[in-house]
């Protein structure tokens, strides 16, 4: 393996990254630096974040910097403010031994006049982000003339986040002689278009697989029911007592709601999203890098530019729109050759996500089983354990004070100790953890062995979550019924809140399913309600009798759910038969069912949409 030194880093610079413990160059490094040495030498590097990207391109535009002429000689154009600052920083530090070398992070939310006056007493390198860099270029405060490489760090997230007309605009005014050097994780439609406009000849250096992620990233993936996520969650955070890592939610409001959950939960917790000040996201955000905090709840946009070496986590709470995200995302953690974890919390209807993850990637997620309280209570009393092992003692520290310790505690045996101490330090996780439920993992398991979607006695009943009760309500989705009007039903009809899980629509009728004591509430204050017209009907489902038979050919007698196919089913004889109720709410059509021509009324349709903005209770 080469050293730095015989990559032709400069002795100044070499003597700073020493001091920085930089020993071995690392794979991106090595591929990248000494081409980057060269003259006149375009350069497109696929690297994940971590690989030490920074120190790649870096390097080499310090080493190329005449300090004599004091004009911008490098622009590194970056997607975020903290990722200006961050690289702005790491420069300074590589050039600590560089005499008057000057570098300017140039970034939207903070002092534009303060970034004018440091522009015209004069800077050597431009570390900018495009928003604020297009501003200053058009105050004619910025000379391009003298710009010799320009750099794009994370060019894929900028053009994600709609910097291409910017990026566009600035390339215009710089030198058509200068290197061009382009870092990315990933390698979309929009970087190839930037390179074939902008760049000649380049040398493409991938280091990996193009958009595969970090080798030392283990993928796991647990499927629960929506409402259970933040559940999920928790137990997660509490079976690994000594997790450091970053929550990713889709919006910054679902950032902030989770983080004050977390919070009032007692978590060491916080969030960092678009709607706080630039002073509030630099306190978070040092709070975090000296591990004040130990989740950082936060958006996408917003974690760019978050260097923090030694992430044990990175946490899905909701899966990217797109690949590339879930791949920067993953980056975060396993870098600098530690080894990582990074997981999603999904539910049914994201699995097709995982599977495109997949493929992009590389790399199979391992599909995990949300652990028992035990398992956690277990796991939290041995890291409290293994941490008393391992504390350093200061025999001079606590020297003097022990006589008195000692004495205080004299009449307690060493079991009595330790269990207090045992109490002390888990009080919350006891306590939570005595009362909770545990919670159900869905299998991923092929679609016909579920049975939920199924309406037809082959592809099997359902299975009725513990602690709930099975209902059965008269409307399905060929009346229009949506899972919006039945929460507005629930939500108009009966006070209090009622907690609704597992919703199944078929065609002519529907089930969900309500906690068992307030099963009987629900069909006593629905029942004989109506929407729009259209007379409901609930009742407490029989799972033995409806079973694998929903939607099948009823027998004869007692209550009869089988007969409830979408055409209506043949009804046998005798008892209650739910199937050959006709859509007017107390006749029986000819065909056993509600009528085939019947399509749902203009009003209906009208209250299912606005249902959808104005629901209460979520399921």
């Amino acid at each position: 393996m080469k050293t730095f030194e015989e990559l032709g880093v400069a002795a100044p610079i070499l003597k700073a990254i020493q001091e920085m413990g930089y020993e071995n160059p690392m794979p991106v490094q090595a591929e990248v630096i000494p081409y980057l040495l060269g003259e006149d030498n375009d350069v497109i590097a696929l690297a994940q974040t971590g690989t030490g990207k920074t120190a790649a391109f870096g390097l080499p535009v310090l080493q190329k910097i005449d300090v004599t002429n004091v004009q911008p000689q490098a622009l590194i154009l970056c997607p975020t403010r903290e990722l200006c600052l961050q690289i702005a920083d790491d420069l300074n530090d590589y050039s600590k031994y560089i005499d008057h070398l000057k570098v300017l992070p140039v970034y939207g939310g903070s002092s534009i006049d303060t970034q004018i006056r440091a522009l015209k007493r004069g800077v050597h390198i431009i570390v900018a982000t495009p928003g604020r860099l297009i501003d200053l270029m058009n105050r004619k405060v910025v000379n391009m003339e003298g710009v010799r490489s320009v750099v794009m760090d994370e060019a894929d997230e900028m053009l994600n986040m709609g910097f291409t007309d910017s990026i566009n605009a600035i390339l215009a005014e710089v030198p058509t002689s200068r290197n061009m050097l382009l870092f990315s994780a990933t390698m979309p439609q929009g970087i190839a278009r930037i390179t074939k406009q902008y760049m000649n000849n380049p040398k493409e250096i991938v280091v990996g697989n193009k958009n595969e992620g970090s080798k030392n990233v283990k993928h796991i993936s647990y499927m629960v029911h929506a409402r259970d996520k933040y559940l999920a969650l928790k137990r997660i955070a509490d079976y690994n007592p000594n997790i450091y890592g970053i929550i990713f939610c889709r919006t910054r409001k679902e950032t902030q709601e989770i983080a004050d959950q977390l919070i009032q939960d007692g978590y060491n917790a916080d969030a960092l999203h678009g709607e706080l000040s630039q002073a509030q996201r630099d306190y978070v955000m040092q709070k975090f890098r000296v591990k004040n905090i130990q989740l950082l709840v936060a958006t996408d946009v917003a974690a760019r530019g978050l260097d923090v070496d030694s992430l044990t986590h990175v946490i899905n709470y909701g899966l990217p729109d797109d690949v590339e995200s879930y791949t920067h995302r993953s980056g975060r953690t396993g870098r600098a050759g530690r080894s990582g974890t990074s997981i999603a919390i999904i539910h049914l209807r994201e699995k097709g996500k995982i599977r495109e993850i997949e493929r992009i990637i590389n790399k199979k997620f391992e599909p995990g089983v949300i652990p028992t309280a035990n398992e956690i209570t277990e796991k939290q009393l041995l890291s409290l354990v293994d941490r008393i092992e391992k504390a350093e003692v200061d025999e001079t520290q606590i020297e003097s004070f022990l006589p008195a310790v000692l004495r205080k505690l004299d009449w307690l045996e060493k079991e009595d100790i330790i269990k207090r101490i045992m109490t002390l330090e888990f009080t919350r996780i006891f306590k939570y953890y005595a009362e909770a439920k545990e919670i159900e993992t869905i299998a991923d398991r092929p679609r016909g062995e579920r049975g939920e979607r199924g309406e037809r006695g082959e592809r099997g009943g359902r299975v009725t979550t513990p602690g709930f009760k099975r209902m059965f309500v008269n409307v399905g989705r060929m009346d229009g019924f949506m899972p919006n009007n039945l929460i507005e039903l629930v939500n108009i009809h009966i006070p209090g809140k009622v907690r609704i899980g597992k919703i199944d629509l078929m065609k002519s009728f529907s089930f969900f399913e309500v906690e068992e004591n307030e099963a009987a509430k629900v069909s006593q204050s629905l029942t004989g309600t109506e929407l729009y017209g259209k007379r409901i009907s609930v009742e407490i489902a029989d799972d033995k009798a409806g079973g694998s038979r929903e939607g099948g050919r009823g027998g004869r007698g007692g209550r009869d759910f089988g007969r409830r196919s979408s055409e209506g089913g043949r009804g046998g004889r005798g008892g209650r038969d739910f199937g050959r109720r006709s859509s007017e709410g107390g006749r029986r059509s000819s065909e056993g069912g509600f009528r085939k021509d019947r399509k749902p009324s203009g009003e209906f349709k009208e209250y299912s949409r606005s249902n959808k903005r104005e629901g209460r209770n979520r399921y």
